[in-house]
């Protein structure tokens, strides 16, 4: 296997044939050139460090207001379910 700032070059079918390899190997920071009839066709990559990062619970406590009537039914609404067909 090249070094991570080597990209490795391999076809479309031993991409295909191996994909959860090569995606092991983008996820430790290999970059994999796919080719085509001996053309780069794609990249396979790692993501971007800020693509990575996971969402962090609470952050947006306090910044979110809900209305005090957020789950009440107009009493329109009600009576419009609750009227007879027809």
């Amino acid at each position: 296997m090249p070094a991570p700032d080597m990209p490795r070059r391999v076809g479309v079918r031993e991409l295909r044939d191996n994909l959860t390899g090569f995606l092991r190997e983008a996820r430790r920071g290999q970059v994999i050139l796919v080719t085509s009839h001996d053309q780069v066709v794609a990249e396979l990559r790692p993501p971007p460090q800020d693509a990575a990062t996971r969402r962090q619970p609470g952050t947006l406590t306090g910044r979110i207001r809900i209305a005090p009537d957020f789950d009440e039914t107009p009493a329109e609404i009600l009576d419009a379910m609750e009227a007879p067909l027809g």
